[in-house]
């Protein structure tokens, strides 16, 4: 089974509000989803970002695929530096 770490749509039209979820590839991008390690709020300046690390670090070390935006979050919290040690 391909997981993935990606971004699941929340909010009201025109106010996106994202958790990042680990779900199983084939699901859709809003459907089922193994486990939420955390948010992601855009409107707020600046954006507001939460994802819990050692949620995240244990997909990543069993082989779970951050999406290109996951993977930018994730650097930018400084986590995937710490899966490189």
């Amino acid at each position: 089974m391909a997981v993935k770490i990606r971004l699941k749509r929340m909010g009201a039209k025109k106010a996106p509000f994202y958790r990042v979820v680990v779900a199983d590839a084939r699901a859709p991008r809003d459907g089922r989803f193994i486990e939420e390690i955390g948010y992601f709020n855009p409107l707020t300046e600046p954006a507001q970002v939460k994802i819990n690390e050692e949620k995240a670090l244990k997909w990543l070390q069993t082989g779970a695929q951050p999406s290109d935006t996951v993977k930018a979050l994730l650097r930018k919290e400084g986590i995937l530096e710490k899966l490189q040690k």
